[in-house]
């Protein structure tokens, strides 16, 4: 890991309307890490990535990703950052060799053939190359999602449930492909997961949120020690229904 983080969210802030998505919020991570961006619907989580991402205006604050500020900058460092969620739709009548060669070429990766190729064997995608991307499956799909993320060999790799509709044995192949990617490549990993046994294995560090504020920050182990729990899941359901405040406050 090097000294600078890879993101700095600093006091961001968006507002929709008479709406708050993101109150005020501030954190960094660490090249090289796997932090968890957790919270309820509406906690501000999308709003949040979307602003690391660059595709959102903060209303005020400030987003940097490998040292460049978001949205203003972001053409320095898109080609070395990339994003994967199953529940965003890539061009459904394109084969999944032609929507990974278009992304290769906006990518601007060196060898888009090669990459692809690697990538399919790498994730089982060798046989559902020439098909149409949406005659596949659920789990298909999430796994040309996830192709389709790595395709640049990302150095900030942002995951909305990378394995949404994937049966157990499937999911916990991705899970150790995505430990093996990040341990080879330093990559920097924020990961939104409903699953909380994904996270307590990848993730390293756990940020909650709720309507739109961080709620609590820290490792795994500290928040369920912390909240007297014996699993995250437990805890993130303390956080959104309200107990954990009760829980602290009794401390």
């Amino acid at each position: 890991m090097t000294s600078s983080p890879a993101i700095a969210v600093d006091r961001l802030v968006k507002v929709y309307k008479d709406v708050t998505a993101v109150d005020a919020i501030s954190f960094s991570l660490a090249a090289g890490s796997c932090t968890a961006l957790l919270g309820g619907n509406g906690a501000g989580k999308t709003t949040t990535i979307a602003s690391i991402m660059g595709l959102v205006e903060p209303t005020s604050g400030q987003v940097s990703v490998l040292g460049a500020e978001m949205p203003r900058h972001r053409h320095r460092v898109l080609h070395r950052m990339n994003f994967e969620s199953p529940y965003v739709d890539i061009p459904m009548r394109l084969t999944v060799w032609q929507n990974l060669n278009v992304f290769g070429m906006l990518y601007g990766v060196a060898d888009v053939p090669g990459r692809i190729m690697k990538l399919a064997e790498e994730l089982d995608l060798t046989d559902l190359l020439e098909r149409p991307t949406g005659k596949l499956s659920s789990g298909q799909k999430t796994r040309v999602s996830l192709a389709k993320s790595l395709i640049n060999s990302p150095e900030v790799l942002l995951l909305d449930e990378p394995t949404a509709s994937l049966d157990p044995d499937t999911a916990d192949w991705i899970r150790s492909w995505l430990e093996r990617y990040r341990e080879a490549r330093g990559a920097t990993v924020l990961l939104a997961s409903h699953n909380m046994g994904e996270v307590e294995r990848l993730c390293d560090r756990v940020i909650m949120m709720k309507q739109g504020k961080i709620v609590d920050d820290d490792t795994p182990d500290r928040l369920i020690a912390r909240y007297g729990r014996s699993t995250l899941e437990e805890v993130f359901l303390d956080i959104a229904r309200g107990r954990g405040e009760a829980k602290q406050a009794a401390q």
